[in-house]
């Protein structure tokens, strides 16, 4: 899901959460199961230690940004004292979810849009951000998951089209996608993800909101980050399903259509902990509330931007945005 442009460097680390790091270990990031090695100080998160004694494996899903925020909260717990259990980039949306609600992992970022459609079955969406969150918050609670304050970032689904074939169809919104579908149903070829061609908050809800028809032989399924190449480099994919914290947007000059039938839900990351954790942690709260307080969705392009775009190590990334 995601990953652009945003400021440089300069331009954000000055505002970030203090950490004081000191890598152990050089190279890439950790592989998933494996401890976290950073020999890590407490700066602006983590004084006094709060977490001393205690053992937490944090994950993630299997996408750069997910991963992105799964190793920035390892690296909060470290700095407030807790050994860390990195089992990060697990696949599909489950895995993650199951390990939290199991208590096989004690701390993972979710999004609101995912557990109200997706884990907890509701068909429309909450337009309202904070509503959404209260929503999954109260009711996910019931199932032992605890969600935490979300950050400003929304890491929405769109459909995105290059501008050079946009220079021809001058497509602005999905209602557009629609009228093309029904005046020319040949000229709509879309590549998706194979989750998003099935869950209602996916390609068939978007079809049925917008009163739309694609012809199955126009879908193609491939996995997201080869998406973005068909779509500005090919003429295989005239639109592309693509999240809005994307860094490659912006790389590759793609126009991103507005959903101007506020279909997609918000997805706004938030820390989502086991309970049970929680219970004997609450300082969990006041430790993340700093991070998500910072992580807007131009913060989330630019860093994802670093790892999809420019090729850099997710761990590192990380590190360096929260020293």
């Amino acid at each position: 899901m995601r990953r652009t442009y945003g400021p440089r460097r300069g331009a954000f680390a000055g505002g970030s959460v203090a950490l004081s790091l000191a890598l152990l270990l050089g190279g890439c990031g950790l592989k998933s199961g494996s401890p976290m090695v950073d020999d890590v100080s407490p700066g602006s998160v983590g004084r006094g230690e709060p977490l001393k004694g205690a053992t937490l494996t944090v994950t993630s899903k299997n996408f750069s940004e997910n991963i992105i925020l799964g190793q920035m909260t390892g690296l909060v717990f470290k700095a407030a004292g807790a050994e860390v259990i990195d089992r990060t980039n697990l696949p599909g949306s489950i895995s993650a979810r199951e390990a939290i609600i199991n208590g096989d992992a004690d701390a993972q970022w979710d999004y609101t849009g995912t557990g109200w459609i997706t884990f907890l079955g509701h068909a429309n969406p909450i337009v309202d951000p904070k509503k959404q969150y209260e929503a999954v918050r109260d009711e996910d609670k019931g199932n032992g998951v605890i969600w935490l304050p979300p950050a400003p970032l929304d890491n929405t689904y769109a459909l995105a089209i290059s501008k050079k074939n946009n220079a021809k169809y001058r497509l602005r919104t999905l209602s557009d996608v629609a009228a093309l579908a029904k005046k020319d149903p040949g000229a709509v070829t879309i590549c998706v993800e194979n989750e998003f061609a099935s869950r209602d908050d996916g390609l068939p809800g978007m079809e049925k909101k917008y009163g739309m028809k694609i012809p199955a032989g126009n879908i193609r399924k491939m996995d997201a980050g080869i998406i973005y190449t068909q779509v500005s480099e090919s003429d295989s994919c005239l639109l592309g399903e693509v999240f809005t914290t994307d860094g490659r947007i912006k790389a590759m000059d793609l126009d991103v259509l507005r959903d101007d039938k506020n279909f997609f839900p918000n997805y706004n990351a938030s820390p989502v902990v086991h309970e049970a954790t929680f219970e004997k942690y609450p300082v969990i709260a006041e430790l993340l509330d700093p991070l998500a307080r910072k992580l807007t969705t131009e913060v989330a392009q630019t860093l994802n931007a670093k790892v999809d775009v420019d090729g850099e190590d997710p761990h590192e990334v990380a590190k360096e945005w929260l020293v």
